[in-house]
């Protein structure tokens, strides 16, 4: 069945669900063979980036699905006429599959982050989600002379599930490059999901996140965030004014 979309500034975005997004990522999973599926959570500033990147727009192009990670995402296929029904964000994704996988015994990849929060990451995987493999890990900071390594290391892990918390869009665009010799299933970039599963930086309360406002939540918490939160204001002038569903 071919996946309904909406369209903002040329990015298609899935209208399903979460509940549904996770029920169609896990029946790829079960399946036992076919390539790469790459996911792709993006917020106002991915979709603002593509607009000047070739290379990301391709990836969107050939991206098995694209979910809405931001509220300025709503908000703007709102405006358009063609509403999403909520939030699709990478953390939920993410810990979605882990409960998937502590029932079906999906195997998973962490790759990101500094070499504390990833094995610690690791950590809660083995207590929290007992049914779930970790196959391997590696930290973010490995360099251009260790990539081959990397990529052997998870090609030959053969993971269900690869998540890169590297940055977007370097974690997509590495996914795409390395699309054919990561052996995965299911990849997609987890931003800094690994960090909020160690317990180093916390998610917001459930209250800000039912009011959209999760988006404020991390900016008070971290306010080095200010410099990228400085696209919403011309992401938004651009739905309003500049037409949304075109590129």
């Amino acid at each position: 069945m071919k996946q309904q979309t909406v369209s903002i500034m040329g990015v298609p975005f899935s209208k399903l669900n979460l509940q549904q997004t996770i029920k169609t990522l896990t029946d790829r999973l079960d399946k036992q063979e076919g390539k790469l599926f790459q996911l792709i959570t993006a917020n106002p500033e991915i979709v603002m980036v593509a607009k000047q990147d070739e290379l990301l727009q391709k990836i969107i192009s050939q991206a098995g699905m694209i979910t809405a990670d931001g509220i300025g995402v709503v908000l703007a296929a709102k405006w358009q006429g063609e509403p999403l029904e909520e939030r699709v964000t990478g953390f939920d994704i993410f810990t979605g599959l882990l409960k998937a996988g502590n029932e079906k015994g999906y195997s998973i990849y962490l790759l990101g982050a500094d070499e504390e929060t990833n094995r610690k990451a690791s950590e809660v995987i083995a207590v929290q989600y007992p049914g779930v493999r970790v196959v391997g890990r590696q930290n973010g900071f490995f360099g251009k002379d260790n990539e081959a390594s990397v990529v052997a290391s998870i090609g030959a892990a053969k993971p269900d599930i690869l998540v890169v918390a590297m940055g977007a869009p370097f974690s997509e665009k590495w996914i795409f490059k390395y699309q054919k010799e990561l052996q995965a299933k299911v990849a997609f970039g987890i931003g800094g999901s690994l960090d909020v599963l160690a317990g180093k930086v916390k998610r917001a309360p459930e209250v800000w996140q039912k009011l959209n406002l999760e988006w404020l939540y991390r900016l008070l918490s971290q306010p080095s965030r200010l410099r990228r939160q400085l696209v919403l204001p011309r992401f938004a002038l651009k739905i309003l004014f500049g037409g949304g569903k075109s590129k």
